[in-house]
């Protein structure tokens, strides 16, 4: 049984940063991927950021240099900092962990935190 509960969400100005944190109550935390993403309005879920089981992470473009995952294994958690933040960053965030092994268990979600970037 997997359970990822996000918080941290909420309303920031332009430039602005937010910390989203993602609690998961799971087994083996260390073996899975974990991963953010995000959903605009009338647009599709897109992965923001991938901090996979070996500490490596990745991040899609527009959020590179801005943005910061990071995981702590004895602690379940999976972080994102989110630093000079954008109006086109608002969106509901979802943590999501995937054990990518043979066989694959998951993806995971949680139920999405929202984070609003507006004047």
């Amino acid at each position: 049984q997997v359970h990822l509960v996000e918080s941290g969400g909420g309303l920031v100005q332009p430039g602005g940063s937010l910390r989203l944190s993602c609690a998961a109550k799971m087994s083996f935390f260390n073996m899975y991927s974990m991963s953010w993403y995000r959903q605009a309005p009338g647009k599709e879920r897109e992965r923001v950021a991938t901090c996979n089981r070996f500490g490596n992470t990745n991040y899609t473009e527009s959020v590179q240099g801005r943005f910061t995952i990071s995981r702590d294994n004895a602690k379940n958690t999976v972080d994102l900092q989110m630093d000079d933040l954008r109006p086109d960053d608002t969106g509901v965030y979802f943590c999501s962990a995937v054990r990518l092994t043979f066989p694959q268990v998951g993806p995971f979600w949680g139920q999405g935190t929202q984070v609003s970037v507006s004047v």
